[in-house]
């Protein structure tokens, strides 16, 4: 008996600091020499200041910007530390008369083209960087008019950050928003800066 609680003490501790500490400490390690961006969030950097994530999103509000999906991570949304959608069903009726009320005001904005279903939803996590080509299409009209330039420079520069499918049938077709209001910025700067 003394000798089965002396063996399990030592295993435990074996394994303890085996994979509580020196796995982890490997992985870790490996992950910073090997993938050193990813590893640390993807931040992207200007002037020496992290302004964002490419794999986290963060809400643009201002008119000359391309708007994220939604988000109900957190009180206002966009909340990393709690991150988690409404957990609404398709048949909820709050969800429903969100979705109606959001699909009433973006037709009024844009008319003539149909509704993308992920401007007017939210991402499962509340924190999707990604938007469909659709939805970054249905906005290009608002922000080529808040911004002087034609709508065709703003689908130009649309399909410039539009990532395909991996290995062509992994996933869909997605913008994302962060990269491209930042090079938006940088061709086409507001004249006078609108909110974020």
């Amino acid at each position: 008996m003394k000798r089965n609680l002396i063996t399990a003490i030592l295993m435990t501790v074996v394994t303890t600091i085996l994979f509580g500490l020196v796995y982890p400490m490997v992985v870790t390690g490996l992950a910073q020499v090997l993938f050193h961006d990813k590893a640390n969030g993807q931040l992207i950097v200007q002037g020496g200041k992290v302004i964002g994530s490419r794999i986290i999103a963060q809400p643009f509000t201002g008119v000359g910007y391309f708007h994220p999906r939604g988000s109900a991570a957190g009180t206002n949304g966009y909340d990393a530390a709690n991150s988690g959608g409404t957990n609404y069903g398709p048949t909820n009726q709050k969800l429903i008369d969100r979705v109606k009320q959001d699909v009433a005001a973006a037709q009024s904005e844009n008319p003539t083209t149909p509704v993308p279903a992920d401007y007017v939803t939210t991402s499962a996590s509340g924190l999707d960087p990604d938007i469909t080509p659709a939805n970054a299409q249905f906005q290009a009209p608002r922000v080529a008019k808040e911004r002087s330039i034609s709508v065709d420079k703003a689908l130009e520069l649309i399909h410039q950050h539009t990532e395909q499918r991996q290995f062509h049938f992994l996933g869909e077709a997605r913008v994302n928003v962060l990269e491209l209001n930042l090079d938006l910025d940088s061709k086409f700067p507001l004249q006078q800066r609108a909110s974020r």
